[in-house]
C-alpha cells in the first residue's frame, strides 16, 4: 500500500516554499518598518550577535552572523540583495552588471568541477550532492529570516517604533 502524501507544498510548513515564503514576508516586513534605513548607519552588529548565542536554546539554533557587514544599515542592504537574488533570479544580476551572492557561489562551483577539484566528477550523486544543498539552503533561510526579524525589531526599538505599540 503506498502512502498518500499531500498534493499541496504550501500545506507542509517545512517545504522549501515555505521557508522562501518565510524569508520573503519577514525582509518585506523589515523594508516597510525601516523607512528610513539610512539611520541603520554605524549602528553595531554586536548586539544582535551576543542575544542570539544567549537565547539560544541549543546549539543548532544559533544564528552566526557573518563580519563582513560593518553595521546594521549593510546588512540591512545584504538581506534585501538576498532577497532580491531569490525572487528575480541571476539573470537579472548578469544583465545589471553586479554579482551576486549567489551567482559568486554558482561560478566558484562551476569552476571547481572544470578544473577536476570536486570529488565526484567520476561519479556524480546528484540525489546526494542535492540533499547536501537543501539542507544548506534551509538552514541558511532560517537563519536570515531570523536576522530580518532581528533588524526590524532592533530598529523599532532603537527608532522608538516600539513606543506606538505599547
Amino acid at each position: 500500500m503506498m502512502m498518500q502524501i499531500s498534493s499541496d507544498p504550501a500545506s507542509n510548513k517545512n517545504s522549501l516554499l515555505n521557508v522562501m515564503r518565510r524569508f520573503i514576508a519577514a525582509t518585506n516586513n523589515m523594508d516597510e518598518t525601516i523607512m528610513v534605513p539610512s539611520l541603520l548607519r554605524d549602528m553595531p552588529l554586536e548586539e544582535q550577535e551576543s542575544q542570539q548565542v544567549a537565547g539560544a536554546t541549543d546549539a543548532s539554533e544559533e544564528v552566526q552572523c557573518p563580519n563582513k557587514q560593518r553595521d546594521m544599515y549593510e546588512h540591512y542592504l545584504l538581506l534585501k540583495s538576498i532577497k532580491n537574488d531569490m525572487e528575480w533570479g541571476l539573470l537579472r544580476r548578469e544583465l545589471s552588471g553586479g554579482a551576486s551572492f549567489l551567482e559568486m557561489a554558482v561560478k566558484q562551483e562551476a569552476q571547481r568541477s572544470q578544473t577536476g577539484e570536486d570529488p565526484g566528477d567520476d561519479t556524480p550523486d546528484l540525489e546526494g550532492q542535492f540533499h547536501y544543498h537543501l539542507r544548506g539552503l534551509f538552514g541558511v533561510l532560517s537563519k536570515l529570516t531570523v536576522q530580518a526579524d532581528h533588524l526590524t525589531n532592533r530598529y523599532k526599538r532603537e527608532i522608538g517604533g516600539g513606543n506606538f505599540m505599547r
